[in-house]
């Protein structure tokens, strides 16, 4: 219910609320553990369907991106709605079916429909999560709490590398074959239907939830609020001129996001001929702690750097970590599994703290009544343009362009490097832009001021 100018708004008790958190930052590790995991098991996969490094590429990206991000859009409308604990419960249960169903799939076809699954149920969580992270917290405490739910999805990548590894090591060695129904399974389907197990626990503690008082489905007022964009069309207009470069140098930024999590993987089996367990171990725990040291790190930049000189210093902020991001390019070059996971970490690290940056930026531009579909825009750009086209890019350079599955690190370089450079220079664009807005409105103050 919205709050009313003549009454304060009233928000649960902290440990309510915290509560709430905790839950939304596990349904995020679930989230990207489930997106991300097949990247882990790429040759199985491609052993056993018979299928190409790109059809794979299109299950890691296209497949689910297509459908994440289409349906994001409205999501973000709904969410504002609709009651979103019986929301996030209905998209936990339909992303784990699909994980659980991509286990059972026989064909390219089926396997591309499970993932089709998966997209749109992921799709619901993040703006029914910050939606109400809103309800839960006064303004001056939703970075820190968007903070830990963000934390949740640079742990969910690493958590899909990690978990992904170990499992199907378990599984390679048989010790999972004692399982009912699932022991006679081949080890890359007994992990994929694992995940979905996990994630059919994750969505019944949904139901502990705390959902506020006055929030009812209504038909009517739903197709009013989506249908209702003029207004929104206008404040995206407003700021066009600097969100564009945001937006697009983001969507880059996850084009190698992607490439990295979905290929690293495979790179460090094919090329140095590490075990699953060992990558899992070794890649699992760089991409987790790089996203913890990463996120917050970059919120807490964020906010003393805003703290000292203004909201317009968060613009050379973005530059200048996006300039350390050129430390991933070199990773499908690097001669040994030790540089590679150096570099992969790197990127990660900073990755994590530039996306911090950029999300709070963003959501900083715009009213608080436009940031939940803000914030399903980001999702959009970063998930058709990222995971869209980062994983089927690189299969594409070292399948046409290289012709040689074993020169996978060169098909990666080949696309991160241009990828990174374009991304550095659209955040130098929107610096520039924010630093003429700003002499702009000095301007324009001291005129009437004189």
């Amino acid at each position: 219910m919205d709050a009313t100018p003549d009454r304060e708004p009233t928000y649960p008790r902290p440990a309510t609320a915290w509560w709430g958190v905790g839950l939304f930052t596990l349904g995020a590790v679930l989230s990207y553990t489930d997106r991300q995991i097949l990247a882990f098991l790429v040759d199985p996969i491609r052993a056993s369907l018979h299928i190409t490094d790109t059809q794979v590429s299109i299950l890691q990206g296209a497949a689910f991106a297509v459908l994440y991000s289409l349906i994001g859009l409205p999501l973000g409308r709904i969410a504002d709605l609709v009651p979103r604990r019986a929301l996030l419960i209905l998209a936990i249960g339909l992303w784990s079916l699909g994980t659980a169903a991509c286990g059972f799939a026989h064909s390219f076809g089926a396997l591309f429909a499970a993932r089709l699954l998966v997209g749109i149920g992921e799709a619901a969580l993040a703006p029914a999560a910050i939606s109400l992270i809103g309800d839960y917290f006064p303004a001056q405490r939703h970075a820190t709490a968007l903070g830990v739910f963000l934390t949740g999805i640079v742990i969910g990548a690493g958590a899909a590398i990690a978990v992904g590894g170990s499992l199907l090591q378990l599984a390679q060695t048989g010790l999972l074959h004692a399982l009912p129904v699932l022991g006679i399974l081949a080890p890359w389907r007994i992990v994929l239907v694992l995940a979905g197990l996990v994630g059919v626990a994750v969505g019944a503690l949904m139901f502990t939830l705390h959902e506020p008082a006055g929030r009812r489905f209504s038909v009517r007022d739903l197709t009013a609020r989506i249908a209702g964009l003029g207004g929104i069309i206008g404040t995206f207009r407003l700021h066009a001129r600097i969100l564009g470069p945001l937006y697009a140098a983001m969507a880059l930024w996850s084009i190698v996001d992607y490439a990295i999590l979905s290929w690293t993987p495979a790179l460090l089996m094919r090329r140095f001929g590490l075990s699953p367990g060992d990558v899992g171990a070794s890649l699992g725990l760089v991409a987790i702690v790089g996203g913890l040291v990463g996120t917050p790190l970059g919120g807490y930049i964020t906010d003393l750097v805003t703290a000292r000189r203004g909201v317009g210093a968060r613009f050379p902020l973005l530059f200048a970590v996006a300039l350390a991001g050129t430390l991933g390019i070199p990773l499908g070059l690097m001669a040994g599994p030790t540089g590679a996971l150096a570099s992969a970490g790197a990127w990660i690290f900073v990755s994590s703290a530039i996306g911090t940056i950029s999300i709070a930026t963003v959501l900083d531009i715009l009213p608080q009544e436009n940031r939940g579909l803000g914030t399903s825009t980001i999702a959009f750009n970063n998930t058709i343009i990222g995971l869209g086209l980062g994983p089927t890019l690189v299969a594409l350079a070292t399948d046409r362009l290289f012709q040689n599955p074993s020169a996978l690190g060169f098909g990666m370089s080949t696309v991160i490097a241009p990828s990174v450079i374009g991304a550095i220079s659209l955040y130098a664009v929107a610096m520039l832009r924010a630093g003429h807005a700003s002499a702009c409105a000095r301007t324009i103050h001291e005129q009437h001021a004189s």
